[in-house]
């Protein structure tokens, strides 16, 4: 079986106790998986701390240098040590990595006015596959090493969406599935009533006709890549319980966008 891969939400991370449960419970059923995280709440919190004003543009966090700081420090640091420790804790086997560790993300800074932002990302599944032999879960932080190809830059760290490096690796990986858990049930049309199923041409209209806003964009993108080497994208609420079991014993809501 392929892996699946799960992209566990900044916004879902305090809700995370049941999540952990199930991610155990599927790794003792022999099912192989990879968890790609955000933290994005944690990071607002930490730069509010430290006094470093943040500010977004298309859902992504203007990152100059001293906030690239902070974003490694929570997400590849203390929010990725976390999960591991609370997967340990519940009786599991996880490893903790960032897309730095083993060259596992690549990326280009494309767009300088958002600073050191990863774009283009180029995945190494090496690392993952030789922790998923071993039987650990991966459980990677989007920090990302930088392709610097001359550029006048003062770090080759850079910050990754986690949802674009979800559906990345889940590609790299041709994963069995691409699962976002997240804040919200699925997604919705016009008038507010749920979408259970969606093919990529659907998706890709709500972006463009901008029925879909704000970082469900950056999601419903991840999936788009995702299926071009995968057969289906799960949008589901990561707040209910035990979400994630449900959704591999097939009796969970969301929504689906497959080919």
């Amino acid at each position: 079986m392929n892996p699946l891969a799960i992209k566990i939400g900044g916004s879902t991370l305090s809700s995370v106790d049941t999540t952990v449960e199930d991610l155990v419970t599927l790794q003792k059923r022999g099912v192989p998986l990879v968890v790609i995280h955000g933290g994005g709440n944690a990071v607002s919190d930490w730069l509010g701390r430290l006094g470093v004003s943040t500010s977004f543009v298309r859902g992504l966090r203007i990152t100059d240098l001293e906030t690239l700081k902070v974003v490694t420090a929570v997400l590849a640091g203390l929010v990725n040590k976390e999960l591991v420790s609370a997967i340990w804790r519940s009786g599991g086997k996880a490893v903790g990595l960032s897309g730095v560790d083993g060259g596992l993300i690549l990326a280009r800074n494309k767009t300088p006015e958002l600073g050191y932002i990863g774009e283009e990302l180029k995945v190494n599944v090496a690392v993952i596959e030789i922790l998923l032999k071993a039987g650990y879960i991966p459980v990677i932080a989007p920090v990302s090493l930088g392709l610097l190809e001359g550029a006048d830059m003062d770090t080759n760290l850079l910050n990754v969406n986690g949802d674009t490096a979800a559906g990345e690796i889940a590609a790299a990986l041709k994963a069995e599935k691409l699962i976002f858990l997240t804040d919200v049930p699925g997604l919705y049309d016009n008038e507010k009533k749920m979408i259970h199923r969606l093919i990529p041409q659907g998706a890709r209209e709500m972006i463009e006709l901008g029925v879909a806003s704000g970082g469900m964009v950056a999601k419903i993108e991840a999936c788009l890549m995702a299926l071009t080497k995968i057969q289906v994208a799960r949008i589901i609420d990561g707040r209910t319980p035990h979400a994630l079991l449900n959704e591999f014993e097939d009796k969970g809501d969301g929504t689906t966008i497959s080919w």
